[in-house]
């Protein structure tokens, strides 16, 4: 197959990426399940925006601070001058945010100092990669294969050529211009997670493979608020942080508050393990929702609501009980402020590359803006140069027909806190 560019991953990140390369761009799009079966489909709470001019100090300073200052200011900074830009973007798209007399609704989340999230319902991820989808399927430049697998890329002197698939059991050499991966994060590999069982991190396999730079890969994030079921293994149901951004309380087994629900995730989930430690025969605390009605809940969260209540849970009259799972990863492919790697061509979007913004803890619902902002930059610098390059028949006719997941698995072990390991899934 000849195209002018690969993109990886069908998540917000991908997909924000083939919807602003130009039309006269030839694009091939891959996903190994599904196109809605990404982390993006799932998340929650809502998209991070600046309110405003004279809020970009103050994102700035929640992000920086929740990320216990070792997030790139630079990156920090774009995202934060961008964002507003690009909630602006979806809503011109069809994204159906929350308003009130016309003007967008603010939620707020853990780590940040105000409402500053815009929000669809507790689905915003969902919200968000439908519309994008029906752009994508609208244009006659985009091509999306379904059940496909990157199994290799095409990389010779620095350069990436292409990569390698498996669809229907055929083995396919793809040559491009451009590769974008946006295959997302490594929560496959745990027992407890929130992600789905297919974030296996196969671009970061990829990278070690063929020594594309890695940062900060020990920077794991675990979400404070994982509904607890004994018996559940691998994906669990995530609860928004917009639960306590709204007023829910975290409790422990003898009804007392323990910690600020609204602190930031690293510092609420450190909390929330130490209070389990007390109780090991009952490893959960209390997430209280019950000072809220059931009108407000089925309005505010129906799909938290409709989740809970079939698994026999009633959000505004019994405890919901929680503990930490596997959320994000912060570290990734290194990129440049354009999604640059360090091999000419390649470009990482999304929670598989490493930008810099997140540091050693996520603010809630950054990754969102993130993946829009550096998604639109990739596709930007590939628009730059795309005429310049042409697609190389004879590069790179060795590959594999599949990923060597041991090596990160094992780089993951060594880089992550142990007191993930039991968490991990291997």
């Amino acid at each position: 197959m000849n195209y002018d560019v690969l993109i990886v991953g069908t998540g917000v990140g991908g997909l924000y990426t083939a919807i602003n390369l130009n039309e006269n761009i030839k694009v091939l799009m891959i996903t190994k399940d599904s196109v809605r079966d990404c982390n993006s489909y799932l998340a929650q709470g809502g998209v991070t925006t600046i309110l405003g001019e004279d809020d970009l100090e103050s994102f700035i300073s929640d992000t920086l601070k929740a990320g216990n200052y070792k997030n790139n200011v630079k990156a920090v900074s774009k995202v934060g001058k961008n964002s507003i830009k690009n909630i602006k973007n979806l809503s011109r798209l069809g994204v159906p945010f929350e308003k009130k007399d016309g003007k967008l609704k603010y939620t707020r989340e853990g780590g940040h100092s105000k409402n500053r999230i815009v929000y669809c319902e507790d689905q915003t991820g969902k919200a968000i990669v439908e519309e994008l989808i029906k752009v994508v399927k609208d244009k006659s430049n985009i091509t999306i294969m379904e059940n496909t697998t990157l199994t290799d890329l095409l990389i010779e002197y620095n350069t990436c050529y292409g990569a390698s698939i498996i669809n229907n059991n055929r083995l396919i050499k793809v040559n491009t211009k451009a590769v974008v991966l946006a295959t997302g994060g490594i929560g496959g590999l745990f027992n407890s997670t929130t992600n789905f069982a297919s974030m296996t991190g196969d671009g970061l396999a990829l990278a070690i493979k063929h020594n594309i730079k890695l940062k900060d890969m020990e920077y794991l994030q675990l979400h404070p608020t994982v509904l607890y079921e004994k018996e559940n293994k691998g994906r669990r149901l995530l609860l928004s942080e917009s639960l306590r951004g709204e007023g829910g309380v975290l409790v422990n087994l003898n009804g007392e508050k323990f910690i600020d629900s609204l602190l930031p995730r690293d510092v609420v989930s450190a909390a929330v393990l130490k209070e389990i430690e007390k109780t090991p025969d009952k490893p959960y605390v209390y997430l209280d929702m019950t000072g809220f009605t059931k009108e407000y809940l089925t309005n505010r969260f129906p799909y938290i609501y409709e989740e809970c209540l079939n698994r026999g849970l009633k959000m505004e009259s019994d405890l919901l009980p929680v503990a930490p799972a596997h959320h994000y990863c912060m570290g990734g492919i290194e990129v440049d402020l354009y999604s640059r790697t360090n091999i000419e061509f390649l470009y990482a979007v999304g929670e598989v590359s490493c930008t810099g913004v997140h540091g050693s803890n996520r603010l809630a619902s950054n990754s969102l803006l993130e993946a829009l902002v550096f998604g639109e930059n990739a596709a930007e610098n590939i628009n730059s140069k795309i005429n310049e390059i042409t697609i190389n028949l004879d590069k790179v006719n060795s590959f594999s027909d599949s990923i060597n997941m041991k090596p990160l698995i094992n780089y993951v072990k060594g880089k992550a806190d142990h007191r993930y390991d039991k968490l991990f899934n291997c």
